[in-house]
């Protein structure tokens, strides 16, 4: 086993360009940052089309934003569902990871548990001739 690299390094060396993108969209689109620009967007949106003098480009009721919107939540949905199977993917590999370590764990601590006995058995043994050695 290799122990220069935990199973997060592994995992990101092994997305595409695909996993990459898709990780890094969702990342931004659950975000203040984003919930705050597109408010600002959608504000400076709205107010140009209000107050406009010569032309409106999207008049209320803002069809063309509504149909912005469309477009981004038909591209982000899938997109967002990408990026969660791949963190499922990674919770299934931590936790597989994380179980293999309890194995090896519970096999090191039961050998050390069966030395210990043995130690002890073997002091118990000793004390024993002592005491008889005494009488």
């Amino acid at each position: 086993m290799n122990f220069t690299e935990n199973w997060h390094q592994k995992h990101r060396k092994s997305l595409g360009l695909g996993g990459r993108v898709a990780d890094r969209v969702a990342k931004g689109m659950g975000s203040w940052t984003f919930i705050i620009i597109q408010t600002a967007f959608v504000i400076v949106w709205m107010g140009l089309n209000v107050v406009a003098y010569f032309k409106h480009w999207d008049a209320y009721p803002f069809i063309l934003l509504n149909l912005l919107f469309s477009t981004q939540a038909a591209y982000a949905a899938p997109i967002i569902m990408m990026a969660q199977n791949r963190q499922s993917e990674r919770d299934r590999v931590q936790a597989q990871d994380d179980y293999n370590t309890n194995k090896e764990a519970k096999i090191e601590i039961e050998a050390l548990a069966a030395k210990l006995n043995a130690i002890e058995v073997e002091k118990l043994d000793k004390i024993i001739k002592i005491l008889e050695q005494m009488k």
